[in-house]
């Protein structure tokens, strides 16, 4: 993920890459916007595949340097229909498919690999190609020598469609075993012992007056959404403060602030950001799934919402948690190191329709940005070309810490 750090040839990053190719792993990529030497440099460094990709000309650049490049569509990100013009019958041997993070509305609603090869076949990929994308492709390209296709000394890995345009999964196989028909899982699990990775946040001296901010200028950056991207812009805006230099909310902007509160080792650190573009108007809507570290990210109209958004996501030991006026209106505990639920599929799914119903009804969340999925990322620093720690607002181009005042 640390792609400056491999184009600067920093010793750590490269010891690590090193480790990686002695031992025989393969080395997953993720380098936006990177490109001409740079990427040539990333591509040296035996680094096989890329799923950052959002526009053909950066997935053909990959492809014609031997990298792989996977087409993925989850439910933040939703590159695939970009990109599908790139694939071509001369050059589909080098593209996967690939969901990223999908949300379990978007599995229960849409599907998972059955929706991107409707997609594909949609975009003019004949069934055959996408099926190849999603299979052969993917097996060869990690490695997987006994899957990918059906063939004598192949795992009998199969799965049974209705048809080849809607992608109507019928049965199921797995190592040649029935595993599911017609929707419905077919053998036995048995729950594992969860305690060790449970009653993971630990907040350190956490109040709404941490969440203040104090600006000596209303001209500040701020991190621009992208519809439909995990991308983010570097922005500028004036925005109104109080006497103590605090951010106010104003409908009109569309410009709410954001936090990320440290929940791992009790630090106290909280790192404040503007985010714009998100649409909210009232309340606070925080998460303790924040891509890489994980930590609690939250953002809102004001403060007071804002930390009781973050303290029923503490109280309920990690998850999701939409507030209005100090109350809690739908919220999801994932209480297995605050990134999964020990529920079942279809409670998890009903939860999360009343937290999107009440981030886009109640709060105002646009309708085009994913509720929970849009603020999993803002913490992810590697992502151009702005993000948010809790150490502070990092600015990804210039790989170093930013000032959130504009001057």
């Amino acid at each position: 993920m640390n792609y400056p750090g491999v184009t600067a040839a920093q010793d750590d990053v490269l010891d690590k890459l090193a480790a990686a190719h002695e031992a025989g792993k393969l080395v997953d990529g993720h380098s936006p916007g990177l490109h001409g030497g740079g990427l040539q440099a990333y591509a040296a460094a035996g680094i096989r595949t890329d799923h950052e990709c959002s526009t053909t000309e950066e997935a053909l650049e990959r492809i014609s340097l031997g990298m792989y490049v996977l087409l993925r569509n989850g439910s933040a990100c939703r590159d695939l229909p970009n990109l599908i013009g790139a694939v071509t019958p001369q050059n589909l041997r080098r593209f996967l498919l690939c969901s990223d993070d999908l949300h379990l509305k978007t599995i229960f609603s849409k599907g998972h690999l059955n929706e991107h090869l409707r997609l594909c076949v949609r975009h003019g990929i004949s069934p055959e190609g996408a099926i190849v994308m999603a299979t052969l492709n993917a097996a060869e390209c990690y490695g997987l020598s006994d899957r990918g296709a059906l063939a004598p000394g192949k795992r009998a890995d199969v799965v049974l469609f209705d048809d080849l345009q809607e992608f109507s999964v019928w049965k199921t196989f797995i190592a040649g075993e029935e595993a599911a028909s017609e929707g419905a899982y077919i053998p036995p699990f048995t729950r594992a012992d969860t305690g060790a990775v449970r009653h993971t946040v630990h907040l350190a001296g956490f109040s709404a007056g941490k969440l203040r901010m104090t600006l000596s200028s209303p001209s500040v950056h701020t991190i621009d959404i992208i519809p439909g991207s995990v991308v983010t812009r570097k922005g500028t805006a004036t925005v109104a403060v109080d006497e103590t230099g605090d951010f106010v909310y104003d409908a009109a902007a569309d410009i709410v602030k954001a936090a990320v509160v440290e929940r791992h080792h009790g630090t106290g650190n909280i790192g404040l950001g503007l985010l714009r573009g998100y649409g909210l108007t009232k309340g606070a809507v925080a998460v303790s799934i924040a891509h890489d570290s994980h930590n609690i990210i939250v953002a809102g109209a004001n403060n007071g919402d804002m930390a009781a958004a973050v303290e029923a996501v503490a109280a309920q030991e990690g998850g999701i948690a939409v507030v209005l006026d100090g109350a809690v209106i739908a919220s999801m505990p994932l209480p297995i190191a605050g990134l999964m639920s020990d529920r079942d599929g279809h409670w998890v799914e009903a939860q999360a329709e009343e937290i999107y119903a009440a981030g886009h009804e109640i709060l105002g969340i646009h309708e085009d940005v994913d509720v929970v999925m849009t603020l999993c990322f803002m913490s992810l620093p590697v992502i151009p070309q702005i993000k948010l720690l809790d150490t502070g607002l990092f600015d990804v181009d210039a790989f170093d810490f930013m000032d959130i005042e504009a001057e």
